[in-house]
């Protein structure tokens, strides 16, 4: 079996799970095939949380979810050194952070040494505690939500932190027909749990075995695959083309120039191409095109974008900036 057609399969089984939200579905494969971290922002009950456990599921990981709050401290995610009183030595007990996959959840809820450690972990692909650097297991990947509705108590990820995420995905309510699936999918997940003792467990949370599970070996083929797609020189130039019109917006347009304050790093070069070359992948091409670079330059650039006083007052979001720019920025 190809290693696309094991990622097709995978992408398959979670469509069917996580219904009505294949944007979040296919972001979710672009994180994994290119190594990268996630930011997914959406009102309650967006099935924001089961999507990345459904993903756990069904590839050779361990998974963790982590509730971000107020009081939650750094060692609650890296961990830390426990004295035994037998011998006198501490030795280290591994946080949730020690897992595969990482759900951060409402991670806008927790202060800035908490935020400190996870940047270390999705930047390093490791923590410190004390004098010691332990690393993370390998694939490593970090799901992180924020709710955009309640405010109150939260604290604004820096920008440090949000230029680690390899995109922001912004996700809405799934229209009527996918309501009516969800509605029977989740009715008969509860029939099968109201069944014998034996049989009483969430289905999104039983390991799948045999040929239904991704591997690991699938995985690295996958990524090495992505990295070969072919990008032709005037596409790859399309790409930085797009970053360097946000940082001298002047060059482009009046109203770019009053609207941003800071553009794109070369993180948000090198994100972009990335995403591009994973989504024309899961295409089934080997080849980028222009449409790929459009498919994927919201969710990459949303984020990086630092938005002056006057677009605020004018109403203006990332996302029309964005929109201002495919218009200006020629296609090749």
């Amino acid at each position: 079996m190809s290693a696309l057609t094991a990622v097709d399969r995978l992408r398959g089984q979670l469509e069917a799970s996580v219904i009505g939200q294949p944007k979040l579905v296919n972001r979710l494969l672009i994180a994994l095939l290119v190594d990268g971290h996630l930011l997914v922002e959406g009102a309650p009950g967006l099935a924001k949380t089961r999507a990345i456990k459904a993903l756990a599921d069904r590839i050779e990981t361990d998974f963790q979810r982590v509730q971000f709050t107020p009081d939650l401290l750094p060692a609650d995610l890296t961990g830390t050194e426990v004295y035994r009183p037998a011998d006198g030595t501490f030795v280290f007990q591994p946080g949730p952070l020690f897992n595969n996959l990482i759900l951060a959840d409402e991670v806008n809820r927790a202060p800035a040494k908490v935020q400190s450690a996870l940047l270390e972990a999705m930047a390093e692909q490791q923590i410190t505690v004390g004098h010691q650097t332990y690393p993370l297991p390998t694939p490593f990947m970090v799901m992180a939500t924020q709710n955009p509705i309640e405010q109150e108590g939260t604290y604004p990820l820096p920008e440090a932190q949000l230029d680690r995420f390899l995109m922001l995905v912004v996700i809405d309510y799934p229209d009527a027909s996918h309501e009516a699936e969800i509605l029977r999918l989740v009715r008969n997940e509860a029939l099968q749990a109201s069944g014998s003792t034996q049989d009483r467990t969430d289905t999104l949370r039983t390991p799948l075995t045999g040929n239904d599970v991704f591997a690991l070996t699938d995985l690295f083929a996958a990524r090495r695959e992505v990295l070969e797609v072919f990008m032709a020189d005037d596409v790859e130039d399309y790409i930085v083309r797009l970053i360097t019109a946000t940082r001298n917006p002047a060059r482009h347009d009046e109203d770019l120039a009053r609207w941003l304050q800071y553009g794109a790093s070369p993180r948000g070069t090198l994100c972009l191409d990335s995403c591009a070359r994973a989504h024309a992948w899961l295409d089934g091409r080997d080849y980028v095109s222009p449409g790929d670079v459009q498919a994927v330059v919201h969710d990459v650039l949303r984020h990086r974008l630092l938005l002056s006083f006057e677009a605020e007052a004018d109403g203006v979001s990332p996302d029309d900036v964005i929109e201002r720019l495919l218009r200006l920025i020629a296609v090749p």
